[in-house]
């Protein structure tokens, strides 16, 4: 590009600025600017103009039209080299701008402030995404900045330069700025979209704004990045690390896949700790204090509880911490932490705690995202509760209160392990869990076989799955998986039913001696 003569201003986030313009005052680059900026760096006494001074027409409609002027656009938007262009804006008294620094209203802060819908409608900028995109389609002749992070590079490669930029930075920042308004675009959208309830609406928008770059993706030779979509649900996004080494993508899944879990159960009722490994749980229990519930977890699966996630839905003790910090483990996430069991994880130099100020919201219907060749798919989150108004019994056997208790925390816990899922639980606690398997038969085997090892572990001499209940996430295609279930020593079965065999394997629970009950809901988790 020909050498920068020409500077527009207009920043919401001022950090940097002054010392930026300053830079371009000292350069002799003369700049212009608008409300706020203009008074900011008129204040630091650097030599500036204001934007209604060059288009000779004032601010209007309070703020919302400044800039949307042709005298603005035409010096932003001309192509150098086309003589009927130049030929125009010589006609028209426009002079060019050579570079345009922008960065929007903080929308994303409005909705995070939970500020009432005509405050966020007022904080959606209109006239910073038009400059920018004006600029950046300009990108051969015209430099457009909207991160502050970028000032010093920029000022650097100018000084070095003759006050121009290269063409592959121009590229990287029209790039950049692009990306920017439309991830504007889409918090705005997806704003929307939640306070009109339309989750899934015809067009889709996906945008985020860094929020952490990660160590590695799923493998070393992955790269990840962690991105906030503005919107500002409680969890991994809002989670503050207190100590550990930074997280890695497999991290953050496996995380987000333990906090939503605990989510699931009241604070208020009663304590929930889930043990993670690959996003699937290895164990999770319920129970009147933490300490105890994290033993009854642990033992579920002991082995793959090592190197695992631990998710906490209430505020981690030293009595939890001292017992989380005799095996490796690779994260914990909690809503709050005390001092004294911070004290006693800080030893551990390499586990990462993450404290969330609070749990997330299971009923909420966000809508999750997967990639796929050529585009993606959407769908909105698994936010079902079952309870006990959903059930029918099926069979002869009525359960009793204690397996009903069972069976509903079997079930909800089946919900987040990835199908085929076969959950086996007693006593507020899973005894055995079968996850991922391509037919229910070998998820109910492999749930009762690891009930068997984590027997053996405690040096019990009958599996943990004699007398629990089993959750199965999807109706039972034959009696087989029942009848593995059965054989493990189950007396009680939650299913959706629905099957075209429903009254096979109805028959098979009543000759078993089981009580089995439908829930009409299934709970696919791929």
């Amino acid at each position: 590009m020909t050498a920068i003569k020409r500077a527009l201003i207009s920043v919401s986030d001022k950090k940097g600025i002054v010392k930026f313009a300053s830079a371009l005052n000292d350069a002799g680059i003369e700049i212009i600017s608008t409300g706020g900026t203009f008074s900011k760096l008129k204040n630091a006494n650097i030599d500036i103009k204001d934007v209604s001074s060059v288009t000779n027409f004032p601010e209007i409609l309070d703020g919302r039209v400044k800039t949307l002027h042709p005298k603005i656009h035409g010096g932003l938007l001309n192509v150098r080299s086309n003589k009927d262009h130049q030929k125009t804006i010589s006609e028209q008294e426009i002079e060019n701008i050579d570079l345009l620094v922008v960065n929007l209203y903080p929308f994303e802060d409005t909705i995070k402030n939970k500020s009432d819908y005509k405050t966020c409608i007022e904080n959606i900028d209109i006239g910073g995404p038009a400059m920018i995109r004006a600029a950046a389609k300009n990108h051969e002749s015209v430099a457009v900045i909207v991160d502050p992070d970028d000032y010093d590079e920029i000022i650097n490669e100018m000084n070095n330069n003759d006050l121009s930029l290269t063409k592959e930075t121009l590229k990287k920042l029209a790039f950049k700025a692009f990306a920017r308004t439309a991830a504007y675009d889409s918090i705005i959208s997806n704003w929307m979209s939640n306070e009109m309830d339309i989750p899934l609406g015809k067009y889709k928008s996906i945008g985020g704004i860094e929020h952490q770059n990660l160590r590695y993706g799923e493998n070393p030779h992955q790269k990840a990045k962690f991105y906030n979509d503005g919107s500002n649900v409680c969890g991994l996004i809002t989670a503050n690390q207190i100590q550990g080494k930074g997280l890695s993508y497999n991290n953050i899944n496996d995380t987000n896949a333990a906090f939503e879990l605990v989510s699931e159960f009241d604070p208020s009722l009663k304590s929930a700790v889930a043990i993670i490994k690959h996003a699937n749980p290895c164990g999770v229990a319920i129970g009147d204090n933490l300490s105890s519930t994290y033993k009854k977890a642990l033992r579920c699966d002991s082995v793959s509880a090592f190197g695992s996630i631990i998710a906490l839905n209430k505020e981690l003790d030293s009595e939890t911490a001292k017992e989380i910090s005799k095996i490796f483990t690779e994260v914990i996430i909690a809503p709050s932490i005390n001092d004294e069991a911070k004290n006693i994880l800080s030893s551990k130099k390499n586990l990462r705690v993450l404290i969330t100020g609070g749990l997330a919201n299971p009923e909420k219907s966000d809508v999750m995202i997967k990639s796929v060749a050529g585009g993606f798919l959407t769908q909105t989150k698994d936010n079902i509760t079952v309870d006990k108004e959903n059930l029918k019994v099926v069979t002869k056997r009525q359960p009793s209160e204690q397996e009903l208790d069972d069976l509903l925390f079997a079930f909800k816990v089946a919900k987040h392990v990835k199908s085929n899922a076969i959950v086996y639980a007693k006593n507020g606690s899973t005894v055995g869990i079968g996850a991922g398997q391509m037919n229910r038969l070998d998820s109910s085997r492999i749930a009762a076989r690891k009930s068997d090892d984590a027997a053996k572990m405690i040096n019990l001499e009958e599996p943990l799955a004699v007398g629990s209940v089993v959750a199965s996430d999807a109706f039972f295609p034959f009696a087989d998986g029942l009848i593995a279930a059965a054989d493990a020593g189950v007396t009680a079965i939650i299913q959706p039913g629905g099957s075209i065999r429903d009254d096979e394997v109805i028959e098979a629970a009543n000759n078993a001696g089981l009580a089995m009950l439908f829930t009409g809901i299934r709970h696919f988790n791929h």
